[in-house]
């Protein structure tokens, strides 16, 4: 969801019952939150500046210690609240899904007509739990940082700084990895407590893994519990039907990937279990006796209350994550008003997968972002690039250890001047391809952030940025503002704000992206070819020609009432999948 886009969202949501997750990489956002949510709840605050030299960290905790303040009492709040209108009672039901327990409880108690108001306050005290408020640290973004030319201990790198501001809060909660693994990164959790679990077994602060297969679960997974680190949940996520940075699989479809979790979790937590034993027995720790608690959930291009409790039923996943639709849900994310109206009026062609992020990713971005504009300015008045205050994305050590960010005008410059050296040796359409791949990054750590001074009228400095969005594909399908509770309603059956379009089933979605993105691949190889290139795309088109007979099957037997339009559909991505064409190499004689 980018830097600001949940930046405060348990603070909306989390007394409902509703985790969230909130990115900590940018810590200037970070305290320029911390002193406006200190100043709406008249609380004291004490800035942090970045003269001193664990700023970073410092800021974090200081941050998410107010979150779980103003969270507890706003969750202390609504339940009495509850307990003593009805109509708010009857309000929040609403929003729960029909087959929930505790929403039966509460039936129960509303059916008796006069309810004891000490007994509602009882079984709320006793079901109803404050949302999550978790964070993310993508483990890339784990810059050197340098003071005077001089390079500070690895504890100070962005990602460690991080992790440690999250490690010293009051938080009982999660930490969301996401971007691969980062061994260095990981050996740090081990000088924390929290992350090991105490005398009864239980962990004060979790780790969870975002994971695209069984592979690489197994692997992050067995690599943490040699260090007595247990990985709590592996979050599954589409590898291009999602929002964000599109970490694209092998060709491996959501659907595959989800039935190989289903048919070796038990595998999974006995074989993590074991590893895990000996991992805090060298570290002479208590050893709980049976496995912890380990979720499989799933998040990417949902959309309907029927693919929510498909995906709950069939792969038996302990809960699934929304995230792009929220983005039109002012109660729940921080958008700013232009931006907002930017992604309802958006289809499904102003959404697409750029080359904007710095970090060398494919990037969900939208088609008139005030970013875009104000890059394209530059750019015609050949001042291209950013002024780069930020630099938690500059990470390319091509011009000295220190790094440089590949959207900065340092660097483009540089880039732009050595291309204009070899204009007369290449072609026109070489060089001007290859002089917008320059141009076309974008200033990610400000234009993700400013939403949320813009929409809190905090003041922005410095050049001029914009703000950039990152959307998955699935918000062409949501064309209005909606209350958190009409969201709510709609993800539980009970209602839609889906627009007035056609929609395909999210599995079908995928596999057309996976389709086009293979089909571009290919046709934008620039290089020689390469006998391992071409084993690759081989490989990916028969793991996605695998992936389609694995849908055959499944909705023939799982989705009667739209079986014959999904395998039409199916059946026409296959089509269009032996239609593409893998180049051979030329014999050589």
């Amino acid at each position: 969801m980018g830097l600001a886009y949940t930046i405060d969202s348990p603070i909306r949501v989390a007394h409902y019952g509703i985790s969230s997750v909130i990115s900590i990489i940018d810590d200037e956002l970070i305290e320029k939150m911390n002193a406006f949510y200190s100043k709406k709840f008249n609380l004291p605050h004490q800035e942090i500046a970045k003269k001193a030299q664990d700023h970073r960290a410092e800021r974090i905790t200081s941050y998410l210690n107010l979150v779980d303040s103003i969270v507890k009492d706003k969750f202390s709040r609504f339940k009495i609240e509850l307990s003593e209108s009805k109509s708010a009672l009857e309000q929040f039901m609403g929003t729960l899904p029909n087959s929930s327990d505790f929403k039966a409880g509460l039936s129960n108690l509303l059916d008796e007509g006069t309810a004891l108001k000490a007994q509602l306050k009882s079984y709320l005290e006793t079901h109803l739990k404050a949302g999550d408020i978790d964070v993310n640290i993508m483990t890339k973004v784990d810059k050197d940082n340098f003071i005077k030319g001089e390079q500070l201990p690895v504890e100070f790198n962005d990602a460690h700084a991080s992790l440690r501001g999250f490690a010293n809060s009051n938080l009982n909660s999660s930490v969301v990895l996401s971007a691969g693994m980062n061994p260095r990164l990981y050996s740090y959790f081990e000088q924390f407590k929290d992350f090991f679990p105490d005398a009864a077994g239980q962990l004060k602060k979790r780790i969870i893994l975002k994971v695209s297969d069984y592979r690489s679960a197994t692997i992050q997974g067995k690599f943490l519990a040699k260090k007595g680190l247990w990985v709590s949940e592996y979050r599954i996520e589409s590898g291009l039907n999602c929002g964000g940075h599109a970490f694209a699989t092998e060709g491996f479809l959501l659907g595959p990937i989800l039935e190989e979790f289903k048919t070796k979790k038990a595998a999974l937590i006995q074989d993590t279990h074991e590893v895990y034993v000996k991992g805090l027995s060298l570290k002479e720790m208590a050893v709980p006796e049976q496995a912890l608690d380990l979720k499989i959930t799933v998040q990417g291009g949902v959309g309907t209350a029927a693919e929510h409790a498909f995906l709950l039923n069939n792969y038996q996943v302990d809960s699934v994550g929304w995230g792009t639709p929220f983005l039109l849900v002012p109660e729940a994310t921080s958008v700013d008003r232009k931006t907002r109206e930017l992604l309802m009026n958006a289809k499904e062609n102003d959404l697409y997968l750029s080359g904007i992020s710095p970090l060398g990713v494919p990037f969900n971005a939208i088609k008139g972002t005030t970013n875009e504009f104000f890059k394209q300015k530059r750019i015609d008045d050949a001042k291209p690039g950013s002024s780069c205050p930020k630099k938690f994305l500059a990470l390319s050590k091509e011009f000295g250890p220190e790094g440089i960010c590949t959207a900065s005008k340092k660097y483009q410059d540089v880039k732009l001047e050595a291309l204009e050296a070899k204009k007369s040796e290449i072609s026109s359409d070489l060089y001007n391809n290859a002089k917008a791949k320059i141009t076309e990054k974008a200033c990610l750590c400000v234009g993700l952030a400013n939403a949320s001074y813009l929409e809190n009228d905090i003041k922005i400095k410095g050049q001029e940025q914009g703000v950039v969005i990152c959307p998955g594909p699935n918000l062409a399908y949501f064309d209005k503002e909606v209350s958190l509770s009409q969201m709510m309603q709609h993800i539980n059956g009970n209602a839609s704000v889906l627009a007035s379009v056609n929609r395909p089933n999210m599995f079908v979605k995928e596999l057309k992206m996976y389709v086009d993105y293979l089909r571009n691949d290919i046709r934008s190889i620039s290089e020689d070819l390469s006998a391992k290139q071409i084993k690759k795309w081989k490989a990916f088109k028969n793991n996605l020609f695998d992936g389609i007979a694995y849908y055959q099957a499944l909705f023939v037997t799982s989705l009667a009432a739209e079986e014959k339009a999904i395998q039409n559909e199916l059946q026409f991505y296959k089509d269009e999948l032996i239609a593409v064409r893998i180049p051979e190499l030329e014999p050589v004689l």
